[in-house]
């Protein structure tokens, strides 16, 4: 078997790690780049990864996988990054491919030495063919005669009882058991728009999105309009981390996007996982605010639901008679793009690839606190000193919420004076693609947030929005409000409002906020 096929495992396992998102700690760094991510430049898909620890007796790598495009005579890379003990890539500075048998145009090699796979050649060797061995005729033996006889007859006859139902086994085993785990190394053909046989008649119309681990479909199932988050091979991980989200008892929430089920699709290598849920068609808010203003009823209803969702999820529920016992949900990866924007201009909160549960009594079971998406990222995860603890978790997501609050507030008609085109946090301050060290320099170090306009603290209900935000984003994390302190301070400011003749007044430096009729 080639060592193409070897490696697989040990690739499989480097893979899962670069999908979850971790950020592994060691000694050894390698260039990491995950093709899957990159599309229409996602962040987090390449840049600089630490491997993990080897033990005293093995060594880590780095390693390329990469594929010929013939059409176009072009090498395109799939995967870099760290890759488990092996001996072929021992004592090699540098990364070569010296293997002239290929299938489907896939190349991988392996180097020992710090970001030694930053560059990657195929240097391929030809093999010479052994030389013929001259062979001696034996002096015929009758009694030698007899036993060949009988050994070319019941070695057949033994491989038939024996060796086919062994083989058989072998092969059930091996499709069924080790091929399910092996991630394809290329990315997957999305599905065509056509019906799909399985346990639902699904037919799949048009892609509205794609996200680090997969793609949103809008589809169609009887009578309903439903969406399909199909996840390729290699994110299979994220698939089964939303599934166990979802089932938890009480997550049947109105700000929590509503779950539908789950399915596999095709066998082994070209496997698919879907996610079938709720479809919005109005799409994130992110999307949303790109193309639409707000006004301020609009902008207190959709903070008030989201941030309730996001209290739900963080709420420790007891078990009762009708459902089983809630533990606290840490999103990890909450940004404008995971908020969903109902018909009733209500939001919910969707994509747990990244969920973390708190089950009382146990670790976290997490050892790898970088994650999500690095424009909202609080402080402390950029820096790497997270507490791995509930409430350390659960305060990330409240800065994230602080910046989310702060892009709504951006598109609200409500200020004094022109509304500007929508931007992400900290678009000013680090550009479209940040790096880590961009985001570092910004948040940490210049202590940067994203810029208020006086404008904004000219309306008094605006005023108090903004005071909301900049306590959310606050760079102490104990500090943070939580998510049921943003929800009702919204909702205290929403039921403020008098639509005809009354003006919104702060009356001291608190969050309190009265009405007050005009005269007319």
């Amino acid at each position: 078997m080639s060592a193409y096929v070897t490696i697989l495992p040990y690739l499989f396992l480097g893979l899962l790690g670069m999908t979850l998102g971790h950020d592994i700690k060691g000694s050894t760094h390698c260039e990491f780049y995950n093709s899957t991510r990159c599309i229409e430049n996602e962040e987090g898909c390449s840049g600089r990864e630490e491997c993990a620890p080897s033990e005293p007796d093995k060594r880590n790598h780095c390693f390329v996988l990469w594929k010929y495009d013939s059409a176009l005579k072009e090498s395109k890379i799939v995967l870099k990054g760290c890759f488990l003990d092996s001996k072929e890539c021992y004592d090699k500075p540098h990364c070569v491919e010296k293997s002239a048998d290929r299938k489907q145009q896939m190349f991988f090699c392996c180097c020992d030495g710090n970001m030694c796979n930053q560059n990657y050649t195929w240097d391929p060797q030809p093999t010479e063919p052994p030389p013929p061995v001259k062979e001696i005729e034996p002096v015929p033996n009758p009694d030698q005669q007899v036993i060949t006889l009988l050994i070319t007859i019941a070695i057949p006859a033994l491989f038939v009882m024996v060796g086919l139902p062994l083989m058989f086994w072998c092969y059930r085993r091996r499709k069924l058991g080790y091929f399910n785990e092996v991630p394809t190394l290329e990315p997957l053909p999305l599905p065509q728009p056509s019906p799909n046989l399985g346990l639902r008649p699904i037919q799949l119309l048009e892609i509205k999105a794609r996200g680090r681990f997969g793609a949103v479909w809008k589809a169609q199932f009887k009578n309903d309009v439903i969406a399909v988050k199909v996840f390729p091979m290699q994110d299979k991980q994220s698939w089964q981390t939303e599934q166990e989200i979802f089932k938890l008892a009480h997550m049947d929430h109105e700000d929590i996007l509503h779950y539908i089920g789950v399915e596999k699709r095709g066998d082994n290598l070209q496997a698919e996982f879907w996610l079938i849920t709720a479809y919005h068609e109005k799409g994130s808010l992110c999307d949303y605010l790109k193309a639409n203003v707000v006004s301020w009823p609009e902008m207190c209803r959709i903070a008030e639901s989201m941030a309730r969702g996001l209290m739900h999820l963080h709420e420790e529920i007891p078990a009762n008679k009708a459902d089983g016992y809630k533990p606290a949900v840490a999103h990890r990866d909450f940004k404008s793009k995971n908020v969903l924007i109902k018909a009733d201009m209500s939001a919910c909160i969707a994509d747990f690839g990244l969920a973390l549960i708190f089950q009382p009594g146990r670790p976290c079971g997490d050892t790898h606190g970088q994650v999500g998406t690095r424009r909202y990222m609080a402080p402390e995860v950029l820096e790497g000193a997270i507490n791995f603890t509930r409430d350390s978790f659960l305060r990330i997501d409240m800065y994230a919420c602080g910046l989310v609050l702060w892009e709504l507030a951006s598109r609200c008609t409500i200020q004094d004076g022109p509304i500007g085109e929508y931007r992400l946090p900290f678009e000013e301050e680090v550009g479209l693609h940040p790096t880590l060290e961009d985001m570092q320099e910004s948040v940490v170090h210049k202590k940067e947030r994203p810029f208020i306009l006086e404008t904004w603290r000219k309306h008094p209900g605006l005023f108090a929005f903004c005071d909301t935000m900049e306590e959310c984003w606050d760079h102490d994390a104990e500090a943070r409000l939580s998510a049921s302190c943003v929800m009702e301070r919204v909702a205290t400011l929403s039921r403020s409002l008098v639509l005809n003749s009354s003006t919104l007044i702060r009356v001291d430096n608190t969050e309190s906020i009265t009405t007050k009729e005009s005269s007319m």
